[in-house]
């Protein structure tokens, strides 16, 4: 069936990746949602459920959830494809949020959280998988600086919606919201993705999963309770360090000997996955950290609502969409990438420093400058370090390089907001202590720490306390930022250590894609490598490629079965339906349609065979091939270039001419 003159191939494949892209973001977006939308119906879910006690938990149920199931996730979609993977983790969370919106009582709404939060984990990182799927890394910048964006989004609109649905609706309706959302984007990505799950049973790694499952939960437990819930140096904090190195220890030695090891210790070897882990882990220890406590700067000694502070975060926000979007575009005009971590970092650093010095008479414009400041330098890195670890392994580590970024970035963030929380409340003991002995006296039976998370508590008390409490609390929060400010510094020299890989100009489903240099020596060695990987690659994206490079007119069932006939015509459609393993059905519809264009036809014996027209559709597709293949070895040394040129044409003929994708059969079920 040749395709409808509606629009050329390359508007249709953009048109298709775009729609491809929401489904994705849409995903992402619920997940990154729910971790702040919560936050503002906290004490309304208590008062209609009660267990005040265990309300930690219903952040920590989906905190947990998520990042123990990180790198799980990337694992099974390497080793099973990522498409079905990622309908069920939406699957997953949808039913995780409608039973979060009917639960009756605080324990069944944090055992639904956990749910949730498992399918939010599936949703962080596989969606930045799949666009490592589907799109080159030199114009995955475009793509990965929207989610970027996203993460700003819904720092801002959690909390605000949060509070919305409080005020007019019902808590319940921050669960609800997902059911929408998350079914458009299921809708969307069974429409528009199209990729081949991974034949063959895989070989799961139980023992591993299980010990790094068990190693986090202990980590992201004691950065959770750690100073707040238990003292740092109480027993409970010492037995959850020592279970998790335990653990830690057992989960290296099985990953040494696992099949498929569901974080691969070699990764481990790749300086490139290193320094993005460790970038990763810093900004994510001061960001989460220390961003945490602006709303409550905002509330206590601005005096703001809750939906003011809210709103009083958009220039961080806008200061990150801005970065973090046109970041991406230049990514993809220049190809480079280094210079941004090391530029974000370095923004990032001064706008922290910036936040450090407001105090109770800081200005609305000054305090909105210092995070507009902030946000332009954390969208210059946080998607940078995830598009640097893709496009740096092999693509069948596409999915554990992913979400190791992720994971490190998640358990920073837990470190970060438990250990400034010990030093915030550290220092504010320190300093209520100098006002006290200043003439600084809180009224019997006044919890500074209470005081210090409730605006509404603060309120409480006299005109003459209040405001030495405040000064008490913005020098506190000081120390706070300044310290962020310095780990930051941290992850800008770490920055600088960061090595820059040309992007690649072809995605990781191409054959040659997971040549790494160290092959480039040999001839024999590229062929072997782009020979062996080509059985996994995806037939039906390279035959839109090839369509698309070649300006042709034409469906991919057409293309396919036009040089397979090329292959073995002249042939009766019966023969070739048993040469290609298709429905002869298939084969007489397609077969008609290309008679119908003129690109075959009929010999006096009944034989179908390649006309004029259609051997030349044949060689320009198989030009096409050559041409894809050849840009990604095009940096490959000149001595060496009369071989490939000739490796490369028979490379592109091998790969055009093999039967083994069953193109015309998934045409029919594709509706094509």
């Amino acid at each position: 069936m040749t395709a409808t003159a509606e629009a050329p191939p390359a508007a249709r494949e953009d048109q298709k990746l775009w729609l491809i892209f929401t489904g994705l973001m849409l995903g992402m977006l619920v997940a990154a949602l729910d971790q702040t939308i919560v936050s503002t119906a906290l004490p309304t879910i208590v008062g209609d459920l009660g267990g005040l006690n265990h309300l930690s938990w219903v952040v920590t149920a989906y905190l947990l959830a998520s990042t123990v199931s990180t790198p799980l996730w990337g694992k099974l979609g390497d080793l099973v494809g990522r498409k079905t993977l990622f309908q069920a983790s939406i699957v997953i969370f949808l039913i995780g949020s409608a039973l979060c919106g009917i639960a009756q009582n605080m324990p069944q709404l944090i055992a639904f959280r956990g749910l949730q939060g498992l399918g939010g984990g599936g949703l962080m990182v596989l969606s930045q998988a799949i666009i490592g799927d589907v799109v080159p890394p030199r114009e995955r910048g475009r793509y990965t600086g929207l989610f970027g964006a996203v993460f700003g989004v819904t720092s801002v609109a959690g909390p605000l919606l949060g509070g919305f649905f409080v005020d007019n609706l019902s808590w319940r309706w921050v669960f609800y919201i997902n059911l929408p959302i998350g079914a458009v984007a299921l809708v969307v990505i069974a429409i528009a993705l199209h990729t081949d799950n991974i034949r063959g049973k895989p070989s799961i790694d139980y023992w591993g999963i299980v010990l790094l499952a068990g190693a986090t939960t202990c980590l992201v437990l004691l950065s959770t309770f750690g100073g707040s819930t238990y003292p740092w140096l109480s027993a409970e904090i010492f037995g959850l360090g020592i279970a998790a190195a335990v653990l830690l220890a057992l989960f290296v030695m099985v990953e040494r000997k696992a099949a498929e090891p569901v974080l691969p210790l070699h990764l481990f070897g790749q300086p490139i996955f290193r320094i993005t882990s460790a970038i990763g882990f810093v900004v994510g220890f001061a960001m989460m950290g220390a961003l945490s406590f602006l709303p409550l700067f905002m509330q206590v000694v601005n005096g703001a609502s809750a939906t003011e502070s809210g709103l009083r975060l958009l220039p961080m926000m806008l200061g990150l969409l801005v970065s973090s979007i046109g970041s991406g575009q230049l990514i993809t005009r220049r190809g480079r990438y280094k210079i941004f971590p090391i530029l974000g970092t370095a923004v990032m650093a001064v706008g922290m420093f910036l936040l450090s010095r407001m105090d109770e008479y800081t200005t609305t414009a000054a305090s909105s400058l210092y995070m507009l400041v902030f946000g332009l330098g954390l969208g210059l890195v946080m998607q940078v370090i995830v598009l640097a670890v893709q496009n740096s392994v092999d693509y069948k580590d596409l999915g554990v390089a992913t979400s190791g970024a992720t994971f490190f970035r998640s358990i920073g963030g837990s470190f970060g907001a438990a250990i400034f929380g010990s030093i915030f409340n550290a220092q504010l003991t320190e300093n209520l202590k100098d006002a006290a002995e200043q003439g600084l006296q809180l009224p019997p039976g006044v919890d500074p720490k209470a005081a210090a998370s409730s605006p509404a508590e603060l309120d409480k008390l006299p005109p003459e306390t209040h405001q030495g409490f405040i000064h008490a609390y913005a020098e506190s929060l000081q120390t706070v930022f300044l310290i962020a400010a310095a780990i930051i510094v941290v992850a800008f020299l770490l920055s600088f250590l960061l090595k820059e890989i040309p992007l690649r100009k072809s995605t990781g489903t191409d054959v040659l894609d997971a040549y790494r240099p160290a092959s480039r020596t040999s001839v024999q060695e590229v062929e072997r490598a782009m020979t062996q990987l080509a059985h996994r690659e995806n037939g039906w994206t390279r035959y839109e490629r090839m369509i698309e490079r070649a300006g042709l007119e034409i469906s991919v069932p057409c293309a396919y079965g036009l040089v397979q006939l090329d292959n073995f015509g002249p042939i009766s459609d019966t023969d070739l339906a048993k040469k290609l393993h298709e429905p002869l059905p298939s084969v007489q519809k397609y077969a008609a349609q290309l008679v119908d264009a003129g690109q075959a036809a009929f010999d006096p014996k009944g034989r179908l065979a390649v006309t004029a027209p259609g051997k030349d559709i044949v060689e320009r597709l198989v030009e096409a091939r050559r041409e894809l293949l050849g840009e990604v070895i095009a940096d490959l040394s000149p001595e060496q270039h009369a071989e490939l040129t000739a490796l490369l044409g028979k490379l592109a003929r091998l790969t055009t001419d093999t039967p083994r994708d069953h193109l015309v059969d998934e045409g029919e079920r594709r509706g094509a």
